[in-house]
């Protein structure tokens, strides 16, 4: 297949980057300015695109058979605290770029479009989603190490998400874990929808290299067409 990766860079885009050329497919990364990239492996060519224009998202569609969007307003994998401000500082980001999304693919109809978003519009009991209540969003975010204001980003993301849900393009929406960071590709996690998945100790956690795997299952064989997924431990 062939596979676009906006936020290549980045701590998921990369991991899906390294794990679709691990199953044979060819990759287009793409990142703000790709004239930085000093890439040498196989089957990766690199384009820039900005995400918040439909008509550079476009122009980088024509062959794709998938789109897989990583975007976040920063590198958080070279600098977190520069990311976690950007998303403070603009919530409404998420919904932009998605709207840019969508406006690019009604030229390109049959692209398969994937989002990687936030766990903050998951629903921590059927109905009550996580990003609506400020209390349990606090609670979570001083566990994760984050500052409380991050919640408007984390409602942000979930603004994004319901964009997509108006638009009957081919989307789907991934929402990982609470806690996310890099570490072992182990390709054992559960799969949920529009719930928390949680472990044994009740902590919604996963690591980078598994989320890719999941992203790259999703590419392979749809399920979750017009549909949000979540995975977890």
């Amino acid at each position: 297949m062939h596979i676009g990766v906006i936020g290549a860079t980045g701590t998921i885009g990369s991991r899906v980057v390294t794990e679709a050329l691990g199953r044979g497919h060819h990759i287009r990364a793409l990142s703000r300015d790709a004239s930085q990239i000093n890439e040498s492996r196989a089957n990766v060519t690199w384009e820039s695109v900005d995400i918040l224009d439909p008509q550079s998202i476009a122009a980088i569609l024509p062959g794709l058979d998938v789109l897989i969007s990583g975007f976040q307003p920063g590198n958080a994998s070279k600098d977190f605290a520069d990311t976690v401000r950007r998303s403070i500082a603009d919530p409404t980001v998420h919904a932009t770029a998605a709207r840019a999304l969508i406006k690019a693919l009604e030229s390109h109809p049959r692209t398969r479009l994937i989002v990687i978003g936030g766990a903050g519009s998951l629903e921590t009991e059927p109905g009550a989603v996580l990003a609506d209540n400020e209390d349990q969003m606090h609670e979570t975010l001083d566990g994760l190490g984050l500052p409380r204001e991050y919640a408007a980003a984390a409602r942000g993301a979930r603004d994004g998400l319901n964009v997509l849900r108006t638009s009957n393009r081919l989307w789907t929406y991934f929402s990982p874990a609470e806690d996310i960071a890099p570490g072992e590709r182990t390709g054992r996690f559960r799969i949920g929808t529009d719930q928390l998945v949680r472990d044994a100790a009740g902590l919604s956690r996963i690591s980078a290299e598994d989320a890719a795997v999941a992203l790259l299952d999703e590419t392979e064989l749809p399920r979750f067409v017009q549909r949000r997924f979540t995975i977890g431990y």
